[in-house]
């Protein structure tokens, strides 16, 4: 069991690396939205958006839901954003550190 874990651990970090995948997370926040409000903001065409949406349902980040012609996508589960946001607070103090390095051997 403890192996299968380890897999599914190393396949979801993998479909998180795509800087896109992690804005969609940050986008779907606040509730969910439909297919051409992501694309929007994502400033990407839908065809490209809806790899990206396939790969996160397929390992179920997000829930579709279709209303007349629209597909809405929301977060499976809202435990992500705060995995999202404590890697995000790591990296943030990660980078103000490097930062400071480099100021202080200037």
């Amino acid at each position: 069991m403890e192996d299968q874990i380890y897999v599914y651990h190393a396949q979801m970090c993998k479909m998180l690396s795509h800087p896109k995948r992690l804005e969609i997370i940050n986008l779907l926040r606040d509730g969910e939205m439909n297919v051409t409000e992501l694309s929007l903001k994502l400033r990407m065409t839908p065809a490209n958006l809806s790899q990206h949406l396939a790969l996160m349902r397929e390992r179920k980040i997000l829930i579709a839901r279709k209303d007349g012609n629209s597909v809405y996508y929301r977060l499976a589960d809202t435990r992500f954003l705060e995995a999202y946001d404590i890697l995000r607070e790591i990296l943030v103090e990660q980078i103000r550190r490097d930062a400071t390095l480099v100021e202080s051997t200037r």
